[in-house]
């Protein structure tokens, strides 16, 4: 038997005769559970709002995507197009073409960026689910799809026959500019969808069909800016990477949909990270308690401690007494804790009992690695919060009384 564990968990189930170290007991356990508790749901609301947030960015980003390693825009060959479709793990990709542009309507201008877009790109994004108000552009059409946005902007609304959208380009060239006409290669379009995916897309983007887009820039035919992939669910996609690497070669670069959102994820992991320790340091400060709690159990059993030393039991082992049984404390304190949290955000999932507008409800998410965080920090924190505490214990407390 381990002796000083089980005078731990003696002490940890007994109650003191002095009701105020019950109470302080009491206070440092409770600590511990709403500090563990606390934890868990913050971590679970913020992957919730992680979650949240990226579902409106990751609608409109493709599986992959090959972009142009230099310059703006690259060429894509037969041989290209023949072995990117003997590739079995792409399911369907999609040609664009973006580029910086004006967009007027009437007396109004606004700087945008214009993405042509072939057939496919339906099939490789989910942007249907995004528009808001009319349909998706025709191919071989001067139809646009704008974001909402730059509708409010340009105050343009879906097929407004009377207001046509122009779209204009500087024209390559070098000297001074003696003509405005001359200046910029422009076409008119009609806006026929208004989508809303995030504010800043809503604010940038003006849809075209790829035809269109390749005759305002004076591209070839075979010319883009980028390709889109959808893969197969249970592709490996560093294995796909490589093969359209292969095909494509070093004009390209290939991305996934987190390496297109690098800025997005990055700041969404620093916050995470900011709140895991702010409530750490909040945990820091709640295991002061448990210091407290065990010093005050010390002293008020120092007869018992003394009895101990005289039957044999040496100052290391009476140290590991409370050092178990600060360590039972907060690991006992953090299951609970985790219990409880986990019972109350299943509830927010399935009940919305917390809604951020009336027709939306805070959004949680509940991850196996959350669990094990905040167990693992519980347990980091109470094991040197004990050891701090029973180092307090020395031959000249035992012995004295």
């Amino acid at each position: 038997m381990n002796f000083p564990l089980y005078i731990a968990k003696r002490y940890l189930r007994s109650k003191s005769s002095n009701n105020a170290i019950n109470f302080i007991t009491i206070i440092a356990a409770i600590g511990v559970v709403l500090g563990a508790g606390s934890l868990f749901i913050v971590l679970s609301g913020f992957a919730g709002l992680k979650d949240f947030t990226l579902q409106f960015s990751t609608l409109v980003d493709p599986d992959l995507k090959a972009e142009t390693a230099a310059g703006k825009s690259f060429f894509l060959t037969e041989e290209d197009i023949k072995n990117l479709n003997n590739i079995d793990e792409v399911m369907v990709y999609s040609k664009t073409i973006e580029e910086r542009v004006v967009v007027a309507s009437e007396d109004k201008n606004y700087l945008a960026s214009i993405k042509g877009v072939d057939q496919y790109y339906q099939a490789v994004n989910d942007i249907d689910s995004v528009l808001v108000s009319g349909s998706w552009v025709d191919q071989k059409t001067n139809q646009v799809a704008v974001g909402r946005g730059v509708s409010k902007n340009l105050s343009i609304g879906v097929l407004d026959y009377a207001k046509p959208v122009n779209i204009y380009v500087p024209k390559p060239g070098k000297g001074p500019i003696t003509s405005t006409k001359n200046a910029f290669r422009t076409v008119n379009t009609i806006n026929v969808g208004i989508f809303d995916i995030n504010e800043d897309l809503n604010n940038t983007y003006v849809y075209t069909p790829i035809d269109l887009a390749q005759k305002l820039l004076d591209y070839k035919s075979n010319q883009v800016s980028a390709i889109e992939f959808k893969i197969k669910e249970d592709a490996d996609q560093h294995v796909v990477k490589q093969k359209i690497q292969t095909v494509l070669g070093d004009k390209v670069i290939i991305k996934n949909r987190a390496q297109l959102n690098d800025a997005l994820y990055k700041m969404l992991n620093t916050e995470n990270l900011a709140v895991y320790l702010i409530f750490t340091l909040v945990l820091i400060i709640a295991f002061f308690n448990v210091i407290g709690s065990l010093i005050m159990m010390m002293l008020d059993k120092k007869k018992s401690l003394n009895t101990l030393f005289n039957i044999g039991a040496t100052v290391k082992d009476i140290r590991r007494i409370f050092f178990y049984q600060g360590s039972l404390m907060s690991i006992i304190g953090g299951l609970i804790g985790l219990g409880v949290s986990f019972i109350i955000a299943a509830l927010q999932k399935m009940f919305d009992l917390v809604m951020i507008t009336p027709s939306i409800a805070y959004p949680i998410t509940i991850k196996l690695e959350n669990f094990f965080i905040v167990f693992f920090t519980i347990s980091v924190l109470g094991i040197i919060a004990s050891k701090i505490a029973s180092v307090r214990i020395t031959q000249k407390l035992v012995q004295t009384y």
